[in-house]
């Protein structure tokens, strides 16, 4: 087998191991070179289950900014980020299907070759600094942790709603949020490999997207068990639009410190910045004094929401009807749900249903007798270190962690 095989035979392992996937190129007459360069070009949606010649999976050209398809009935367009619409995951199990996940992109979708990338762990908070190809990364010990990854602003329409000024951004309502099976490499794994000294202070992975994106966080984090260096998703071959070949995992914090496309990792004995965490993803604000070097203070981990699996401004017919929805937190699990369908004259908690898992999400629901007339359902979680839902969080410019409870607009006719 030629030395190009050799490096390639990892990613076509992960394809066969979707046997629709595999048995579907086998009928197309799609040979297995053929497959890995379709993974490279991210035409191939094996994270959605499906490989097609149809005009909807083909390759994307190269100046569309996202590859999977997304449909106006599952996703709200903002060009390069896509927002779930939360109606499409009423009745679905845990995890949020790939096709369904919300796109959060700084620029565009870059298209990665697996054979070609590299990642690179280097800095003066390692002793050996060293490189990776994919196949090497793939066949190191790994893990798959159920996770949130989740937009700093998700939420932010509501700040205009609260205090009638717009923050700055997509106006997302609650769907820059989903909960997925991540499979992957511990990320301590190579800072081992790589000779992480005691004195290192910070970590920053970086993308090799086109604005090269990176965030620091504290070692301690990047140490954490369930910090992840992740390939898959969904027990598929991670998408293009979600990180591939490779994208960090770092629950419970803000969707930026999760970066995808990761293509270098600088470890520090020095506190390390960014952008992206002095410029934007702190809370600039009256509330907020300046943090220098940083605007205000840098996020990190999300804050307790909670949303309906219903329709913005849907209308139901009236009589009885089951409700439900989710919770979730950065802290931890959630503990407790009430809703209110009456501007909050009365509170009902909610039956949480198993699973609830920590940084990912509980799913809940109520009974709703239903009569004729324009409603606001309100939600409110508490999670398991006593963090609730307020009823106002103070404004901040950039218009992040938005975690007040929302009325969510419902008419029954």
């Amino acid at each position: 087998m030629r030395e190009e095989d050799l490096r390639d035979e990892r990613v076509y392992r992960l394809a066969r191991a979707d046997e629709w996937v595999w048995a579907r190129a086998r009928t197309m007459g799609v040979s297995r070179r053929r497959l890995l360069q379709l993974l490279a070009a991210g035409a191939v949606a094996v994270g959605a289950g499906r490989l097609s010649r149809g005009r909807r999976a083909a390759a994307a050209p190269a100046d569309e900014l996202i590859v999977k398809p997304t449909s106006p009935e599952f996703f709200i367009d903002f060009g390069s980020n896509k927002e779930m619409r939360w109606e499409v995951m009423y009745n679905r199990g845990y995890v949020v299907p790939n096709e369904l996940f919300f796109v959060r992109d700084h620029s565009r979708t870059p298209r990665v070759d697996p054979g070609a990338w590299r990642l690179r762990v280097e800095g003066t908070g390692v002793a050996r600094p060293q490189e990776f190809a994919y196949d090497e990364i793939v066949q190191m010990p790994s893990v798959s942790v159920l996770r949130f990854v989740e937009c700093a602003g998700n939420g932010r329409s509501f700040y205009e709603a609260a205090y009638g000024k717009r923050a700055q951004g997509g106006q997302w309502k609650l769907g820059a949020i989903g909960v997925a099976e991540w499979t992957g490499v511990p990320l301590r794994e190579v800072l081992n490999r790589a000779g992480l000294k005691p004195s290192a202070r910070d970590l920053m992975p970086e993308g090799v997207d086109e604005l090269k994106v990176r965030r620091p966080m504290p070692i301690a984090k990047a140490l954490a068990d369930d910090t992840l260096l992740v390939y898959a998703m969904n027990g598929q071959i991670l998408p293009p639009d979600h990180g591939f070949p490779l994208r960090v995992l770092v629950p419970g914090w803000v969707g930026v410190a999760n970066t995808k496309w990761v293509g270098r990792i600088e470890v520090s004995e020095q506190p390390l910045y960014s952008p992206w965490n002095t410029d934007s993803y702190v809370l600039v604000g009256p509330d907020y004094p300046p943090a220098p070097p940083a605007k205000g203070p840098i996020l990190s981990v999300q804050n307790v929401k909670s949303a309906f699996e219903l329709g913005w401004g849907t209308e139901l017919r009236a009589g009885r009807r089951l409700i439900r929805g989710r919770s979730w937190s950065g802290h931890g699990k959630i503990n407790r749900v009430v809703v209110t369908a009456d501007n909050g004259a009365t509170w009902v908690p909610a039956r949480l249903r198993e699973p609830n898992i920590g940084q990912a999400w509980v799913r809940w629901d109520f009974d709703w007798d239903a009569k004729p007339g324009q409603y606001g359902l309100v939600a409110r979680a508490t999670d398991e270190r006593g963090n609730t839902q307020p009823f106002r969080v103070p404004f901040n410019e950039q218009g992040y962690l938005y975690g007040a409870v929302v009325s969510h607009p419902v008419s029954v006719r």
